[in-house]
């Protein structure tokens, strides 16, 4: 296993990964999440230009990914996706552990996400990786914005809240 940039030629790894890896949203009966589409190759790009999308090779093929962009001084997670037949693995883990050195060597204080509040393998995983619930009001306005955004895509039919671990004691 290694982690390493993500290269233009993973791109549409990227996208299948997000599809299989959604696919488990419908078993909770949330087939609007599963059949979301991933983002596009020109939004991967920019994360890909900004140096902010890594991947975790297992045997050189692509299992897993973490796109990040700053928000508010912090670097925040856009998606963290591990294909189902890599799960288990703590391939997600060691991304945010990546993620999370990338952020502190940058000066970078926090990590941040925002994500599903009851779904077993978002926020409750993220609780277990550090991360703390951010009250609503305790948001930062760039976190707030993201919300917004989530909310105006109908996420919010599934509460959601925003959530940080800190890089830097």
């Amino acid at each position: 296993m290694q982690i390493r940039q993500a290269r233009r030629d993973d791109l549409t790894n990227l996208q299948d990964i997000e599809r299989a890896a959604g696919e488990a949203f419908r078993e909770l009966g949330m087939p609007e999440v599963a059949d979301d589409e991933p983002p596009t190759v020109e939004e991967l790009t920019a994360y890909l230009d900004a140096g902010t999308a890594w991947v975790m090779t297992v045997d050189d093929e692509v299992a897993a990914y973490l796109i990040a962009e700053p928000i508010d001084g912090n670097l925040h997670i856009e998606q963290v996706s591990v294909h189902p037949t890599h799960a288990g693995k703590r391939l997600g883990r060691q991304l945010i552990e990546h993620a999370a050195t990338e952020a502190r060597t940058n000066g970078m204080p926090a990590l941040t996400l925002t994500t599903f509040r009851d779904v077993p393998w978002n926020a409750p995983y993220y609780e277990r990786c550090g991360f703390h619930i951010i009250p609503d009001d305790e948001l930062t306005p760039g976190l707030a914005a993201k919300r917004q955004q989530e909310a105006d895509h109908g996420l919010d039919r599934w509460p959601r809240v925003g959530m940080r671990r800190a890089t830097i004691s």
